[in-house]
């Protein structure tokens, strides 16, 4: 599928998307790096909200205007690393405009949960999945359409039985 054709798949869902991430670490560029190094340099990290992020906006216009979904799911280490502490920064953000982000350990949910996915519309009759590709360093390749989610919603619903919402994980991590 083409970047057009993926990028499509966030407008035209009718009711839900969740994502599985599953890396532990993403080779990303531009403002999302930026905001990874100023962290590691203890700089003040550049603003992300509604107005400077269109992903943020998605999210939160399709969800409130349109009552849908949206779930994050994510895999992390124990201890989590550099790029794993400074994801879930952002999340805080995604979280902010609709996004329901939930936390599992990857000693608690095992090994063998299949490549990261974004479901789409899980449970009806146009049900369908990305399913993303990386290199082994994290750099994003591409996705190909799947209709048939089964073995993708598996593994989300083990992840999810191990997860716990990001607040909920945060606050356990800070009285740690």
């Amino acid at each position: 599928m083409t970047l057009d054709e993926f990028d499509a798949l966030f407008d035209s869902f009718r009711c839900s998307v969740v994502r599985l991430e599953t890396l532990a670490e993403y080779n990303v560029g531009g403002a999302e790096a930026e905001r990874l190094r100023a962290r590691r340099e203890r700089r003040p990290r550049p603003e992300r909200s509604l107005r400077t992020d269109p992903w943020l906006a998605r999210i939160a216009v399709s969800t409130v205007n349109d009552g849908k979904s949206w779930e994050r799911v994510r895999v992390v280490d124990n201890p989590l690393t550099d790029y794993q502490s400074g994801q879930l920064e952002s999340y805080k953000e995604s979280q902010a405009c609709g996004e329901q982000i939930r936390i599992a350990y990857r000693s608690d949910v095992g090994p063998d949960l299949g490549p990261d996915v974004w479901l789409f519309d899980a449970g009806e009759p146009d049900e369908h999945a990305a399913v993303m590709h990386y290199t082994p360093d994290g750099r994003f390749l591409g996705a190909d359409l799947i209709m048939d989610i089964g073995q993708f919603s598996v593994a989300i619903a083990r992840v999810r039985a191990h997860a716990r919402p990001l607040n909920e994980f945060l606050a356990t991590m800070t009285s740690a």
